[in-house]
């Protein structure tokens, strides 16, 4: 059985990547949620997640005595793992596009990150408008998005990024969840491929749990004070 370290729903957009890709393929797993109290090493995350990763981080899979942390190894571990479940686009041409935008998720798109961190219970669209009049980074991030998006739909006919589900869409889920929280405008076929991965029984399932934590977390919350 795949065990899956994860962190608070609501919150970490890290974790819900591979926990929406398993999910949605139909991927049987443990879920072992390690509460976000503290990044420090006295910390009961820390304590829970040190031993088992050498970074300290959620997500990691742990497979037949095998420690995969890092939201990218784990998907190809996955992949490789479950060749049927086709995880990855079938066109060598359309593999190579999806893993380059999945990269580009992992190591770009600071600004919207920083700006509008995930916090899918929260409806803050005050926050997300003054992110976009104060900050060319987010308004070119979320640009970026808006074009990608609008293309590979484009390209590929929908209703997913390379048409069915695949790595990608459950690559920029957290990417949805951001902008919905802070009601950054999207035009029309990015807003109708928004409520498409919503309603994905693998991120719907993600989005519920969220809801039901109803844990708030001081550190996790730069724009709002405790209920």
């Amino acid at each position: 059985m795949i065990q899956l370290y994860i962190g608070n729903k609501n919150y970490s957009s890290w974790s819900m990547r591979p926990w929406v890709l398993l999910r949605q393929a139909g991927i049987d797993f443990e879920e072992v949620m390690v509460r976000f109290d503290g990044f420090t090493p006295d910390t009961q995350f820390k304590k829970v997640v040190g031993p088992i990763n050498p970074v300290g981080k959620v997500p990691v899979l742990v497979h037949d005595g095998l420690v995969v942390w890092d939201t990218l190894a784990i998907a190809e571990y996955v992949a490789e793992l479950f060749p049927d479940k086709q995880l990855w686009p079938a066109g060598r041409q359309a593999r190579a596009r999806a893993r380059s935008i999945c990269a580009e998720m992992h190591s770009g798109f600071m600004a919207l990150r920083t700006a509008c961190p995930m916090n899918i219970e929260a409806q803050l669209p005050d926050v997300g408008a003054l992110a976009l009049r104060d900050k060319p980074a987010v308004r070119a991030d979320l640009q970026r998005i808006v074009g990608m998006w609008s293309g590979l739909l484009a390209e590929h006919g929908g209703p997913m990024l390379f048409g069915t589900f695949s790595m990608a869409d459950a690559y920029f889920a957290p990417v949805v969840m951001r902008l919905k929280t802070y009601a950054l405008p999207v035009p029309a076929d990015v807003a109708a491929y928004m409520d498409r991965v919503c309603a994905l029984p693998g991120v719907k399932a993600w989005i519920d749990g969220a809801l039901a934590e109803k844990d708030f977390i001081d550190f996790e919350e730069p724009f709002r004070l405790h209920p």
